[in-house]
């Protein structure tokens, strides 16, 4: 078979790790485990994320004694999607299946997604059924997101957060991640023509450390959905965009003209009362806002591809050196 054969080609299973040295060790040895028994090369990629708890020399002791084990060193935290984003530059699987550092994912779902990349998939993505999180500052929130980026990009899946997914590297090939994109792969995948399939999976409640997120991170989804469907529709024509509300403007602009004449004619003067302006100038304040926000994201886009530029800084590197590698 060929080495790139998803059915017997290296599998990459990459974990990003911030402060969870007492999770390291069980999650790796549970994810030896069910790799070494998938009778196919493979390889773990352990992507620490400036932690400050000791998880660095953890990951280097595992490094030394497991040639299969890689490990990225960032030099301070640079959040889950950079990580992530080292992840994927840095496989060399043709399949890529990321997983949460915190042992809450389970590492006994990998066949199963295998199996579905085996039978066509580009991507699997795992849902996480029955929760093992607070319900009101993580189950909650999760429901009304996922339902939310469903609608608004046309992707229908359970569970949009779930790390826990198998990715074809063709699939993923080129993708750039910024802000909290990580979770929005799937969509990124659809737009290139990507079948994508949804397996329940299980989900373990934290036995060690602590949540890095909170009810904040939904605000910060929605602002990244915005750019999601705005880098969707109007990336390579944001005239569309921009000369809509242009005509709407105008449109206003004529209307208080109108108005303002209509006024006048009845012995009224237009600025014998702020409000009127008040309104406009409120209104155009927000438009503006949200449509420099959006260039921005476009900006930096650029700033990123156009000089291939990481979102992050390696300090070192373990088990990268290899002649076959």
């Amino acid at each position: 078979m060929p080495p790139n054969d998803t059915a017997t080609g290296l599998v990459s299973v990459m974990i990003p790790v911030f402060n969870e040295v007492e999770a390291i060790g069980p999650l790796y040895e549970a994810t030896r485990r069910v790799l070494t028994g998938l009778g196919r090369p493979w390889e773990m990629i352990f992507i620490n994320d400036g932690s400050t708890d000791g998880s660095d020399r953890k990951l280097d002791e595992i490094a030394a004694t497991d040639p299969n084990v890689r490990v990225l060193h960032f030099r301070r935290n640079f959040g889950q999607t950079a990580a992530m984003m080292a992840g994927f530059d840095h496989a060399s699987g043709v399949v890529i299946i990321p997983l949460d550092g915190d042992n809450q994912n389970d590492p006994a779902d990998i066949p199963a997604m295998l199996e579905k990349i085996n039978e066509g998939f580009d991507v699997v993505s795992g849902w996480r059924k029955d929760r093992q999180d607070n319900a009101l500052q993580r189950n909650l929130p999760s429901i009304m997101a996922n339902r939310l980026i469903s609608s608004v990009s046309g992707v229908s899946l359970h569970d949009f957060g779930c790390s826990l997914k198998a990715y074809r590297a063709d699939v993923i090939g080129g993708v750039r991640l910024y802000g909290e994109m990580h979770r929005f792969l799937p969509i990124y995948a659809k737009w290139h023509g990507a079948r994508i399939t949804e397996i329940p999976v299980n989900h373990h409640p934290r036995k060690t450390g602590s949540s890095k997120y909170g009810l904040e991170r939904v605000m910060k989804v929605i602002f990244d959905l915005l750019t999601v469907k705005f880098m969707d529709k109007f990336m390579l024509k944001p005239m569309y965009l921009f000369g809509f509300w242009g005509l709407l403007f105008f449109a206003a602009a004529l209307g208080f003209t109108v108005w303002t004449f209509y006024m006048r004619a009845q012995g009224y003067f237009f600025t014998a009362t702020p409000l009127p302006m008040m309104a406009v100038f409120s209104f155009m304040t927000g438009i503006i806002c949200v449509l420099m926000g959006l260039l921005a994201e476009m900006i930096t886009r650029t700033f990123y591809e156009a000089q291939d530029k990481p979102t992050y800084m390696l300090r070192s590197k373990r088990n990268f050196d290899r002649a076959d590698r």
